[in-house]
């Protein structure tokens, strides 16, 4: 299934422009990337105030648990003085503890929804521009190796990737290698023309000088 699967042009110029474009993509997915981490780095540093507010309510409920400890063990009303500082520390610190705790998360799920958008979003938008085009070339090298491992002696065979050439190439694709691309299609002098071919694909053309007319 993939013996024939070509990612790269064969020609050097071809080959060398498609890494540095793949190349450039990585990097700006990995540039895209970093950006949504410093975002989410950015954002998330503002829950630092909401988890000095934690600390704050945390220690204060702590207190009135420290003293509601401490007069526990009165006789009498030392449960139910107990009670009312438990009762107390929850009602101050351990409310703005329950906020503070609650702002924090929101923060933290702030940070983690605007990095992932900050970064998904132009990621998105590249690979829905590049990736269609790359899938393609693939696939059209793929297939244009393939037909370069069949047998270009056969004439008629030669004759139809010819007038394919001649038919379906703009002129200035095939001007490096003809001068008059009908002329020798009429002439029967396919070689100028099955190069250009495979080097419309991406493959090594077998020839590489201008026929003149």
């Amino acid at each position: 299934m993939f013996d024939n699967l070509t990612l790269y042009p064969s020609l050097p110029a071809a080959r060398r422009q498609q890494i540095i474009r793949d190349l450039l993509s990585i990097a700006l997915i990995a540039f895209f990337i970093w950006c949504g981490v410093k975002v989410h780095d950015v954002v998330s540093a503002l829950s630092v105030l909401g988890t000095a507010v934690y600390d704050a309510g945390s220690n204060v409920q702590n207190s009135f648990d420290s003293v509601a400890g401490a007069v526990q063990g009165i006789p009498v009303v030392g449960g139910t003085l107990s009670d009312a500082f438990h009762n107390a520390g929850q009602g101050t610190g351990g409310n703005v503890a329950q906020s503070a705790q609650a702002s924090v998360d929101a923060i933290n799920r702030l940070a983690t929804v605007l990095g992932v958008v900050t970064a998904l979003l132009p990621i998105s938008v590249l690979a829905a521009s590049a990736l269609p085009r790359r899938i393609r070339g693939i696939r059209e090298m793929t297939a244009a190796n393939t037909m370069a491992n069949l047998d270009l002696d056969d004439p008629e065979r030669r004759r139809l990737i010819a007038m394919r050439a001649a038919f379906g190439l703009p002129f200035r694709e095939l001007l490096p290698y003809t001068n008059d691309p009908f002329g020798d299609l009429a002439a029967g002098r396919y070689d100028a023309l099955v190069a250009a071919a495979l080097a419309d694909a991406g493959l090594m053309p077998a020839v590489t000088t201008k026929t003149v007319s």
